[in-house]
């Protein structure tokens, strides 16, 4: 592993492998390996970058710019969690002195000590999962604490948006009450551009889900850790910027997400529930739709499509 940190003699720091799922990311992944000798301080650690077959030079760059990483080529645009799961594999079994996992986009920038708090806070009993407290790269707060998605929680967002509707637990998905970021707080998930893994919690719950090529994986991860005794929370000593993807400027984007969110409660769910869920969405988006969203408008011809609701996700 590299070394970081001066407070401990090495053999005393924490351990962690850190994976960076690439595809064309060349033009974010400098910054971030910029920020990891900070980042990353207080862990023994080694970077393993899993590359989704870049076509813009991104392997080389990580030779180039991180030649001690291990890089693991997938061949493919196989999706985040196959990525992922192709990274572990390489990596193989954990030994006792790798204390974490922790799963990185290329657009973050970690702030100092950040790495090591996200580890520090697995150290709580019953966690398994930890992320940062994030800021997108104009220095706002990313709420990034979600709940359990349900119909209510989608129509209190049609009613009352995401940022209204998240006061009230009974009512929004996403955690809006800002005293939730000065804690530790519990949360069934949390958005995964960033995020610690314990051990235990990688031992326990196995692979990531490669069905979900893109969206809704580190939801049925966080929900799979959380039905295992494994508690997602807030390290908010961890700090860090995510420059933020297009997902919500994006139509095939979004639709992919809104989609997989079906898909998912699908999984644990009646028919009846589903049907309810999937109603509650079509509402959601329609409603956005008539406000001129060609985001939402996608979403809803995919969702009334039987077809694209059959067909397996992916890119």
């Amino acid at each position: 592993m590299q070394s970081s940190g001066e407070e401990l003699p090495a053999g005393e720091l924490p351990g962690a492998v850190l994976v960076v799922v690439t595809w064309n990311s060349a033009d974010v992944l400098t910054g971030l390996f910029d920020s990891l000798e900070s980042g990353m301080a207080g862990l023994r650690w080694r970077l393993v970058v899993a590359d989704n077959d870049s076509a813009d030079g991104t392997p080389d760059l990580v030779r180039t710019k991180a030649p001690d990483a291990l890089l693991v080529q997938t061949g493919r645009n196989a999706g985040y969690a196959a990525a992922i799961n192709a990274a572990l594999e390489a990596v193989g079994p954990l030994d006792k002195e790798t204390d974490a996992v922790l799963v990185c986009n290329p657009d973050i920038r970690m702030k100092p000590g950040c790495g090591a708090a996200l580890v520090r806070g697995l150290e709580r009993e019953g966690t398994g999962i930890t992320a940062p407290l994030l800021f997108d790269g104009t220095g706002r707060m990313i709420r990034t604490l979600r709940r359990e998605p349900n119909p209510l929680r989608l129509l209190g967002e049609m009613v009352l948006g995401a940022h209204r509707s998240g006061r009230f637990a009974a009512l929004g998905e996403q955690v809006a009450d800002p005293r939730a970021y000065r804690g530790p707080t519990r949360a069934d998930w949390v958005a995964g551009s960033l995020m610690a893994l314990s051990r235990e919690c990688v031992e326990v719950c196995g692979p990531w889900d490669e069905s979900f090529f893109l969206y809704s994986e580190e939801t049925e991860y966080a929900l799979r850790a959380g039905s295992r005794g494994l508690a997602t929370r807030l390290a908010p000593d961890a700090i860090a910027v995510h420059l933020e993807g297009e997902a919500t400027v994006s139509p095939k984007l979004w639709t992919l997400l809104t989609l997989n969110r079906v898909r998912l409660y699908r999984r644990t769910h009646s028919a009846p529930a589903v049907a309810a869920f999937w109603g509650a969405l079509v509402l959601r988006e329609g409603s956005r739709a008539l406000l001129g969203r060609a985001s939402s408008r996608a979403a809803v011809r995919a969702l009334v499509s039987p077809g694209r609701m059959r067909a397996k996700p992916g890119p």
